[in-house]
């Protein structure tokens, strides 16, 4: 069975101030998500999907795109890949978008967006964060193991290693049991302290607590594309549920999961890996990332550079 990786490079990085997606951050100009198309590939995944914005395809062919298409997996198989735009256009009808809106719609519609091209298990990321090379090998293990529907994946990482030195971050904090997803709340304003406390702070009046040892998704996700029609039929009743004139609310994957999870819907598994995660939220993360990525070509865990690959 063959698996794909799907990822979401279509968001609009305001807070990064620019296109973190393609951003060059590595020591040869290699944006973080060539590290997980590097990743995904040597773990085995055969296909890669990218969701982009309009008018991306040719600067993503640019950066990396026309040099996948000349990867093999280690089973030698040639790598395929896709292009999936996000943009309104599969907005379904019913809907009439807000003329000042330019916001995409969030992780749910990106999803959807790629459905035309995903046939097999695959797993979800994003663009913008680095996943460790573990992460993937873990996850297609058991993508390769799901039942066609009812089931899913999530790698989890440690809220304390996923939190930004510069400013609140946005992470689905999880509750576990036995090895499976309890629960998910999608957190939108996660602050780390000097002191090192770690706390919810979207109600200035009343912060809220979080153990920095608490298992959070990074939107790394494994599904089958049972997903989609629950992804589709979501989408339409957000869609629905929407205030006239709205224009920046997104419809998210951690929120999804967390409700087929009570409806007793989904079963998720969690999972964990010895990879480390790091990622850019605002440009003052760039430097530790540019040096934990220098960190890794020096140590031998990828190839002078990613670009002759």
């Amino acid at each position: 069975m063959k698996a794909t990786l799907v990822i979401m490079a279509a968001g609009m990085g305001s807070r990064y101030g620019g296109e973190k997606q393609t951003d060059g951050i590595g020591p040869n100009g290699e944006a973080i998500m060539e590290y997980s198309v590097y990743d995904a590939v040597q773990a085995g995944f055969h296909k890669i999907v990218f969701i982009i914005k309009p008018g991306m395809e040719a600067t993503l062919r640019a950066l990396c795109g026309d040099r996948v298409q000349t990867m093999k997996t280690p089973q030698g198989e040639p790598v395929e890949v896709a292009y999936a735009v996000q943009d309104f256009t599969s907005v379904p009808d019913f809907y009439a978008i807000p003329p000042e809106r330019t916001k995409p719609f969030g992780t749910v519609h990106a999803a959807l967006c790629a459905r035309d091209h995903v046939d097999e298990p695959f797993a979800i990321i994003n663009a913008d964060d680095y996943y460790g090379a573990s992460a993937f090998s873990t996850i297609l293990e058991k993508l390769l193991t799901l039942a066609e529907s009812g089931q899913a994946a999530m790698v989890g990482y440690r809220l304390k290693n996923t939190v930004s030195d510069n400013g609140t971050v946005s992470r689905g904090v999880c509750q576990t049991e036995n090895g499976s997803l309890r629960k998910v709340k999608e957190t939108l304003k996660i602050k780390k302290y000097p002191d090192g406390r770690i706390a919810d702070t979207a109600d200035p009046e009343q912060e809220v607590p979080l153990d920095p040892e608490s298992v959070v998704s990074m939107n790394f996700w494994g599904f089958t594309p049972w997903i989609f029609q629950e992804l589709d039929q979501y989408f339409r009743d957000f869609l629905k549920d929407l205030a006239p004139g709205e224009r920046k609310a997104e419809c998210l994957l951690p929120v999804l999961v967390d409700r087929l999870i009570g409806a007793g819907k989904l079963d998720v598994a969690v999972l964990h890996t010895d990879a480390v995660w790091f990622g850019v939220t605002y440009q003052e993360d760039r430097p530790v990332v540019e040096q934990a990525l220098r960190q890794l070509h020096d140590s031998g865990a990828y190839p002078k550079s990613l670009k002759s690959e």
